[in-house]
């Protein structure tokens, strides 16, 4: 079960950045757009270098597999520092060991920006994820998400035997049940069922991640240029685990079981992100 209820409120309000306007904001413009550059560049060269080399270094696939994905969240650490660095966020965190020293879960996350899957695999070592098929022809990317064992989102079935495959070598899959990044003006958009079909039927546990931002940017309805005026301050909250399977679930009312499990996952985000960001924090990045 589910528990819908907000978790209590931090107890230290965090006061809103101010709006850079004029030329205060092309500092932060060029910072801004100097990171996806970097990001871009970086990828492709670390495709094309470091992480052919640590793919094939002796040792198990396994291995292999998960020394890649160590790399790869501290690329994506180095990245978020950067970004922390010129201004456009600042992240901060509560109850990360959860997230660190999960194995084998199903991570889900709320989707307001246009950098969380990069914010949360730079807190986890052994993070896996669903990608589109188009991102496999791009060529800033596509060695990275081959070298690392990501998942291309294909057919159902080839889909499901992809993600037990993962779960099974003690790696979080991170999904998105929004499917795509919360239109603004919305608390979240509707949940689809797919992370509650992978629980369901690969016996998986669920790991939570709220993240709540104090301000609006890199949004869905904006470009990745336009780089925000205003600092976001996002705080990643990791909730308690959520087991997928009970007594009731039998063979041919998975569906059924799904349906529910979204109803309750998506109630419980509308709860929770209730609760405005505050500043009080286990661990927070400068």
């Amino acid at each position: 079960m589910i528990n819908s209820q907000p978790s209590a409120p931090f107890t230290s309000q965090q006061s809103l950045a101010p709006k850079l306007t004029g030329v205060r904001y092309i500092p932060r413009w060029i910072g801004g757009a100097m990171c996806y550059m970097v990001f871009g560049l970086g990828g492709l060269l670390s495709s094309l270098t470091i992480l052919p080399v640590l793919r094939y270094w002796p040792g198990t696939k396994q291995a292999r597999t998960a020394r890649v994905q160590r790399t790869v969240s501290l690329m994506f650490k180095g990245f978020v520092a950067m970004l922390t660095a010129v201004g456009v966020i600042n992240v901060s965190t509560k109850n990360l060991y959860l997230l660190q020293q999960a194995r084998s879960h199903i991570v889900i996350a709320n989707h307001p920006t246009l950098v969380d899957v990069v914010v949360l695999i730079s807190l986890m070592p052994n993070a896996g994820c669903i990608v589109k098929q188009s991102l496999w022809r791009n060529p800033f990317i596509r060695g990275v998400l081959s070298s690392v064992g990501y998942i291309p989102n294909r057919s159902a079935n080839l889909l499901l035997q992809d993600c037990k495959q993962v779960l099974n070598n003690a790696t979080n899959l991170v999904i998105f049940p929004e499917g795509t990044r919360t239109l603004v003006g919305n608390v979240i958009n509707p949940f689809a069922r797919g992370a509650a079909n992978i629980a369901i039927r690969t016996q998986s546990d669920i790991l939570p991640v709220i993240l709540r931002t104090d301000v609006t940017g890199l949004t869905k309805q904006e470009s990745w240029y336009q780089i925000p005026r205003q600092t976001i301050n996002m705080s990643v909250e990791i909730a308690d685990s959520v087991l997928h399977h009970d007594d009731e679930i039998t063979q041919g009312n998975e569906a059924k079981m799904a349906r529910q499990l979204t109803r309750d996952l998506q109630q419980f985000y509308l709860n929770s992100l209730s609760i405005p960001i505050d500043s009080h924090t286990d661990k927070k990045r400068k």
